[in-house]
């Protein structure tokens, strides 16, 4: 079992991250997944007139509820939505992956980061979108939405109904896989090691904390997207506000040093010094981070969006926006901040050369905010704890969507119990590397075939976002509204 896990993941990471520089670049390799996300973010930007400046404003309006109308269809309010979708992609990566990201590309990474996740925005907004024009409401009151209904349902409307169900059945399959992993064995296995530190109980009882974490848990996903929705509303910004908080302090402490900081990540992004393939090579750890932050493009937040209560799509698709922008510019950039400002990515004493030998991303942030909150370990593992239970409800929803678009509404208890037993069994063993390698792959595997979709469907978009903005224009969504 174990070859075949590994031959399968191995089969995959040799698609995903294939060297398109062909080696031609000593020292220096840019993914094909890199390089797909980071063109297709970039090509719906200019295609849809740069609406992730555009519409920023109005979208707040739209979370606000300033655009509520009577036609509203669907079962959570846009800001819910948008928590959910958050609650999957704000996490360990937020902490562990800037980091590692600075210790590779230098101080310049933060800056290709943030710009990659300016472009990602349009990424998000035009999967979204596409989620809620093809989302059926199914018998039994659920709704379903996601890469499984525009690749199968859009493509057929195009006449390229096999292309689109064989799209749909692997983007699927691949959902699955990266829900029980990446979804939810990582989770339990990278927030017990945070979580050992501070209580040694877990060190000894690890099944307990498995245990813990399962029936949290359930009493959350077995409510459906309802309760998932109401209990990311309230988790989302708490975590949020609780690592801000922790990043402004510090930030507010080193104050005098932000200025360098900064011109020191311009000048790193452009002139990066020890970094393999230069400016260039910087320029992957950052876009790198970005894609892998903000799950732009995978067509996961589609799901989480689909139940929005909106009468169209494109407003959905608005709100969508500021995922990449919590997630990445604001996140990943105030953790960069910190471990810039207080220097930490430079090593300087024994154990942090070792944490940066080790490419350990969230050691590395725990000593940089440590610096100046010398119990910030403490706020780190309930940090973690958080994250990772925000990714876990938010991923079981992923999963199961895809599960129901495969087997059926009937059987979604299934993979619901399933879930929860991974979660139990991932806490009891110690090697989860295979599998969770496995896992990864089959989360990022997700980008192929959603992309095709998104290129292939990209004109709906574009269509509907300019009826939409001249709709704006001339004062009809304001006479629309309930308010």
């Amino acid at each position: 079992m174990g070859e075949v896990v590994l031959s399968i993941s191995s089969f995959l990471e040799n698609i995903l991250f294939f060297d398109i520089l062909f080696g031609s670049v000593e020292g220096l390799s840019v993914p094909f997944l890199v390089a797909w996300l980071t063109f297709g973010a970039v090509f719906f930007t200019l295609k849809m007139g740069f609406v992730n400046v555009r519409f920023l404003g109005h979208a707040i309006g739209i979370l606000r509820g300033k655009y509520a109308t009577k036609e509203d269809k669907g079962l959570i309010t846009p800001f819910q939505s948008l928590t959910t979708a958050l609650s999957a992609t704000v996490g360990l990566g937020n902490i562990a992956g800037v980091a590692v990201a600075i210790m590779i590309g230098g101080a310049g990474a933060t800056f290709w980061m943030i710009v990659a996740g300016f472009f990602s925005m349009t990424l998000k907004f035009t999967e979204v979108t596409l989620s809620l024009q093809h989302r059926t409401f199914l018998p039994d009151g659920t709704v379903m939405g996601g890469g499984m209904r525009y690749l199968s349902e859009g493509l057929k409307e195009k006449g390229m109904g096999t292309l689109g169900k064989v799209l749909a059945f692997v983007f699927a399959v691949f959902m699955i896989g990266g829900a029980l992993g990446g979804g939810n064995a990582f989770q339990v296995s990278q927030s017990l090691g945070a979580v050992k530190g501070e209580i040694s109980f877990f060190t000894e009882y690890p099944w307990a904390y498995g245990g813990i974490l399962a029936i949290l848990v359930g009493f959350v996903i077995l409510g459906g997207v309802k309760s998932i929705a109401r209990t990311t509303e309230k988790i989302v910004p708490t975590m949020v506000i609780i690592y801000l908080t922790a990043s402004l302090y510090i930030l507010f402490v080193n104050f005098a040093l932000i200025p360098d900081a900064i011109s020191l990540i311009v000048h790193e992004a452009f002139a990066p010094t020890a970094v393999a393939g230069g400016m260039v090579g910087v320029m992957v750890q950052g876009f790198k981070r970005a894609a892998f932050s903000s799950e732009a493009g995978l067509g996961s937040a589609p799901i989480a969006h689909a139940p929005a209560k909106v009468k169209y799509p494109v407003r959905q698709g608005l709100v969508a926006l500021y995922e990449p922008f919590i997630d990445t510019v604001l996140i990943c950039t105030m953790t960069a901040l910190v471990i810039v400002t207080t220097g930490v990515y430079g090593g300087g004493t024994s154990e942090l050369a070792a944490i940066i030998e080790a490419k350990q991303g969230a050691a590395l942030t725990s000593a940089a905010y440590a610096t100046v909150i010398s119990w910030f370990p403490t706020v780190l593992a309930i940090s973690v704890t958080l994250f990772a239970f925000s990714t876990m409800i938010a991923w079981s929803y992923y999963g199961e969507r895809a599960w129901t678009y495969l087997f059926g509404a009937k059987s979604s208890v299934i993979f619901k119990l399933f879930f929860l037993t991974v979660i139990v069994l991932s806490s009891m063993v110690e090697n989860l590397g295979d599998l969770v390698n496995l896992s990864d792959m089959l989360m990022l595997g997700m980008a192929l075939p959603n992309l095709i979709g998104l290129y292939l469907l990209s004109g709906n978009v574009k269509k509907a976002l300019q009826e939409y903005s001249d709709k704006l224009k001339s004062g009809e969504l304001d006479r629309e509204s309930i308010r």
